[in-house]
């Protein structure tokens, strides 16, 4: 097994690798680490040029060794795009989409359960579950169907029904739940505990964000290894932000990229803005965000529970927190779908309508390379969409 322990990412306790575990005794979240003077050895370009185009070209800094215990569905290496019409129209000409749509169940979810799905088998789980917003859901449901694992769903009742449909189909163990996806969690945990079910909730376990760092990998790789200098990244949980930034950090240490760093804003909406908040009044956490409301589910997330993190990524980069309006999320969409022919998810959207406000603000300048993220396919959301289409 690559990783050679956990560390907290509260306090100085590490843990052994090897078991299934969830977080620190302190309540933070763990991070895998692994032997990175050995993976520099192995991942030189024109190593990685020969792999597989999927997110397992990384493999000497994700947990799973064994290719035959890897849960894949093709998940990763999407398309980083060029955005020359929707560059000029905002006065960005170096601006990129980072296209996750094309991931198995239609987003980036497939990332991270990709790999805390072949963990928990690996560590000899037979059940996982989680509470969601819908895609993190259905991408759970898939790749333990592919493991022959069992998954249980806690979904909000008031998501669009494609969620639910889809997450059934994949053969998972689907429970509506009165309000939003904090209320799913707390669902997902009580019944976890009773049952003895692995919660692959978002970084409550410390897999998950293992996968999603690889967009981290992917940006560098794609771009020459020459970071970004600015990212926008729609931030519910925020786990692909905050595996983003470890990601920038082991590439440092194994010699791939120097110190500096891209500029990282957290989109958000205006009707669910906790890191907004949180970063606007200098504080180090987020508050629960009472009445969250937002058609963009993926954003719809009152407390994140690595909100720290979060903060401590956008805040050493030199960033910002953002949060936009419905109307102005639907535009955004509308937007990049009339330009450059991508019907993005509300979320990515929503990064759409941030770089005309970062724009207009100076945090972002015509010199700039900007990676936007357009986190799945708008394909699931035309009926939350449509009252403001």
């Amino acid at each position: 097994m690559p990783v050679i322990r956990l560390d907290c990412t509260r306090c100085d306790r590490n843990y052994p690798a090897g078991v299934l575990r969830h977080v620190c005794d302190c309540g933070g979240p763990l991070f895998a680490r692994y032997d990175l003077e050995r993976a520099a050895k192995n991942m030189r370009p024109g190593h990685l040029a020969l792999r597989e185009p999927t997110l397992w070209r990384y493999d000497d800094v994700l947990p799973v060794d064994d290719p035959d215990a890897r849960l894949s569905l093709g998940e990763g290496f999407t398309p980083l795009l060029t955005a020359r019409r929707l560059g000029l129209a905002v006065g960005l000409p170096r601006l990129f989409v980072k296209d996750e749509s094309g991931n198995p169940t239609g987003s980036f979810k497939a990332r991270g359960l990709a790999v805390a799905v072949s963990m928990a088998k690996v560590l000899g789980a037979t059940d996982v579950c989680l509470g969601s917003a819908g895609n993190a859901g259905s991408a759970l449901a898939a790749y333990a169907a592919r493991g022959g694992l069992k998954a249980h769903v806690f979904l909000p009742r008031d998501i669009p029904r494609i969620f639910v449909m889809e997450t059934e189909a994949l053969g998972a163990d689907v429970r509506l739940v009165e309000g939003n996806i904090s209320d799913a969690g707390k669902a997902c945990v009580a019944e976890a505990t009773q049952h003895g079910w692995y919660d692959c909730a978002t970084l409550k376990e410390p897999y998950r964000v293992e996968g999603k760092k690889t967009m981290g990998y992917e940006l560098a790789e794609q771009m020459g290894w020459k970071l970004p200098d600015a990212i926008l990244y729609p931030t519910g949980g925020g786990t692909g932000l905050i595996g983003m930034w470890k990601a920038f950090a082991e590439m440092e240490t194994m010699g791939f990229v120097g110190p500096g760093r891209p500029r990282m804003y957290a989109v958000q909406a205006e009707g669910c803005a906790p890191i907004v908040k949180a970063f606007t009044e200098g504080k180090p956490e987020a508050e629960f965000w009472e009445g969250a409301s937002t058609h963009a589910l993926g954003l719809r997330v009152p407390k994140p529970y690595a909100d720290f993190l979060i903060l401590d990524g956008v805040r050493q980069s030199h960033g910002a927190a953002v949060a936009v309006s419905e109307e102005e999320i639907v535009a955004g969409v509308r937007e990049a779908a009339a330009s450059e022919g991508l019907f993005m998810a509300p979320e990515g959207g929503a990064c759409v309508a941030a770089l005309r406000k970062l724009r207009a603000s100076g945090h972002l300048s015509a010199d700039d390379r900007v990676v936007l993220f357009n986190t799945g396919t708008g394909l699931k959301y035309t009926d939350s969409m449509a009252p403001l289409w």
